[in-house]
């Protein structure tokens, strides 16, 4: 028995539900289900807009029941179940060319943020108001989580409309994909770089020295291989990445495409290199360049922190990254005045927009510019 409080403050008994069951779903809609005479348990053909609705029909079935009129539903066998979105997703991930990297990705997000909403809801029940209503309520401390959570839900959807599976998106709200950078990137300057690598020991300062000046990505340049390095044109040919992604090591073609690319070496980079090489234990073309201790195996990032953190401390920037070093890199490039086609080519960048996401100012140089245009403006006296 449940007590509530009359208007006369007498508390009041009301039977508990006898018959049936309501559940609220993740996406706000309500499940109604109850046994039936056949003691099976049978679930309403849909779900409901509110309780009351699933109430109302809850009655309709208790009503039938009692008059003598109720009857096992029947399921067309021709009558196909409708796809829910959980279903679909999974299609949708699985037919998906993926790097190891963002399939693990796309599968945390859905496993975390979208599925315990949509996964049961048929595709087509998902309107723009229930995405509205989750979005508000994802993650508002994460921006860049819950950027990456609306814009797979929104990629997914668009698939479907694309596989006439939906007229159209229930996917609407301005901005959500997007957002901007929560943290400021500055790259090191010539100066932190010196001190960064005369504080490494002396196996590591060639990694740092080719992901900083030549701006390698930490899986390209772990990978990098004897065959790769061309110390006689002063050449590194990036042909593959290493990746760790469901607790394994990955090799794999670069990030993109356009990652399969050949860097020029700033020459003043060479004496170390050849040093390098030569004292490298392991011999053979395929010798990485930068192992493990153990001479064979890939480097982890974990090892190469306990030396890298104390470093870039030395050089009082303790919120460097290692992979600030790829933007440190591209930001040198530009600074020699490369073309931003240049720039992607040696960034393995497909898109302008990657690329330019990779270009600062460096401090300094507004200053620089400005003392320029007064010697232009001295010429012309």
């Amino acid at each position: 028995m449940v007590h509530v409080w009359s208007t006369k403050g007498e508390s009041v008994s009301t039977p508990k539900r006898q018959f049936g069951a309501i559940e609220r779903l993740p996406s706000g809609r309500y499940r109604a289900k109850y046994r039936g005479p056949d003691l099976k348990r049978h679930n309403a053909p849909h779900t409901f807009d509110s309780r009351m609705d699933a109430e109302a029909w809850l009655t309709d079935e208790r009503r039938r029941i009692s008059r003598g009129e109720w009857a096992p539903p029947v399921k067309p066998r021709d009558a196909p179940m409708a796809e829910t979105f959980g279903t679909y997703a999974e299609k949708w991930l699985r037919r998906r060319d993926l790097k190891p990297r963002s399939r693990e990705h796309y599968r945390s997000i859905l496993n975390r943020h979208i599925l315990p909403t949509f996964g049961d809801v048929p595709l087509k029940a998902v309107t723009s108001e229930v995405v509205r209503d989750w979005y508000a309520d994802l993650e508002p401390d994460h921006p860049t989580l819950r950027a990456h959570a609306y814009s797979l839900l929104r990629t997914i959807f668009s698939t479907a409309v694309t596989d006439e599976k939906l007229t159209s998106s229930p996917c609407h709200i301005r901005g959500a994909g997007t957002t901007r950078r929560a943290r400021k990137i500055q790259p090191a300057t010539l100066s932190e770089l010196e001190v960064i690598t005369a504080s490494l020991p002396v196996k590591y300062r060639p990694l740092l020295m080719l992901c900083a000046w030549c701006a390698l990505r930490f899986g390209e340049a772990t990978e990098l291989r004897r065959k790769d390095l061309d110390l006689t044109n002063g050449v590194i040919h990036v042909r593959r990445g290493v990746v760790r992604a469901e607790g394994q090591t990955m090799v794999g073609s670069p990030k993109s495409e356009a990652g399969v690319r050949d860097v020029a070496i700033p020459p003043h980079l060479m004496p170390m290199l050849k040093a390098h090489v030569t004292a490298m234990p392991m011999r053979g073309k395929d010798a990485l360049l930068f192992p493990a201790t153990d001479g064979v195996s890939h480097i982890a990032p974990s090892t190469l922190y306990r030396v890298f953190y104390p470093a870039r401390k030395a050089a009082g920037r303790p919120d460097l990254r290692w992979h600030d070093l790829r933007h440190t890199g591209a930001t040198l490039a530009a600074q020699t005045g490369a073309t931003l086609a240049e720039l992607m080519g040696r960034l393995g960048h497909s898109t302008p927009q990657a690329a330019l996401r990779y270009q600062h100012a460096a401090q300094g140089r507004d200053a620089e510019i400005a003392a320029a245009l007064s010697r232009i403006a001295q010429a012309t006296k």
